[in-house]
């Protein structure tokens, strides 16, 4: 194969291809019927001239029966008037008007047999174009229809890749990454102002009211349950501290007689330490 044998069939491949490429169905059947429309037109149009040609036949051919009709009037008229010569001229133009409508009529039956053919074929074609805009409007709903499925499927395709998701799951993490970050440094600048101690006083001394060890200590104090050592510990806790004693109770130890204590003598001895010294000697 020469080069230029090979050169013009790469040439035809691309053009077929980009051809191809630009083909629009829906744009190419609207063109399509548009095309039909038009030699719909012309059929019209030579059918018209056609049945105006048949017309014609006919008008002629009548016009000529008319006038062979006329001669054998006249050809009568001269019979009567008894001239037989004048009555077979007129006899012989009868004749050469039928004979020119005789073949009138051939041409007339033969036209109008043309005619009603054209009818019939432009009737045929009215309706293929007819059936052709039907089937159009089918073939554009399947192209959209299969458009739709194909652009499903591109989107089902791209669901399927899960890089996507994996971007999701990246950004959920990077973001709990930063909420955690975000609770330490809030907890580092509350350990640095003391917030944090003071927090953790207040949780001790919530959690230090209302115990349930506290509860059972006190229950079994009520019962009389406690041991030796823990009872006096216990009544030592129910005891009124000294903060809690009123004006009239400070008053009432002050008025107390303090004779009736042990005071030290002269010697720097109580009482009771001078009885004891007597009673060894």
């Amino acid at each position: 194969m020469g080069i230029f044998s090979r050169l013009g069939t790469l040439i035809k491949s691309n053009i077929n291809d980009l051809i191809q490429k630009a083909e629009d169905p829906e744009k190419m059947l609207n063109q399509v019927l548009l095309d039909m429309q038009q030699q719909l037109v012309d059929a019209k149009k030579s059918v018209a001239v056609a049945i105006a040609d048949e017309k014609k036949l006919q008008k002629q051919y009548n016009v000529e029966l008319e006038k062979a009709k006329e001669w054998e009037r006249k050809a009568m008229v001269a019979v009567r008037a008894g001239d037989d010569e004048l009555a077979r001229q007129a006899l012989g133009r009868k004749q050469e008007h039928e004979q020119i409508s005789s073949q009138f009529q051939k041409q007339w039956l033969a036209q109008k047999q043309a005619v009603d053919k054209l009818k019939d074929a432009l009737r045929i074609l009215n309706n293929k174009i007819e059936e052709a805009k039907r089937k159009k409007n089918i073939l554009v709903a399947r192209k959209k229809r299969a458009e739709a499925h194909q652009q499903i499927a591109q989107t089902m395709h791209g669901l399927s890749d899960t890089s996507a998701f994996d971007t999701f799951d990246r950004m959920s993490q990077r973001i709990d990454m930063l909420e955690a970050e975000a609770e330490a440094s809030s907890e580092l600048a509350g350990e640095l102002s003391g917030d944090s101690l003071e927090s953790k006083f207040l949780a001790l001394e919530a959690g230090g009211h209302g115990s349930e060890d506290d509860a059972l200590l006190e229950l079994k104090a009520k019962m009389g349950l406690l041991q030796s050592g823990t009872a006096p510990e216990a009544k030592q806790l129910n005891a009124p501290s000294a903060s809690s004693l009123t004006e009239e109770d400070l008053k009432e130890l002050e008025d107390l007689d303090l004779s009736s204590l042990d005071m030290p003598d002269e010697s720097g001895k109580s009482d009771a330490q001078a009885g004891s010294g007597k009673a060894d000697s």
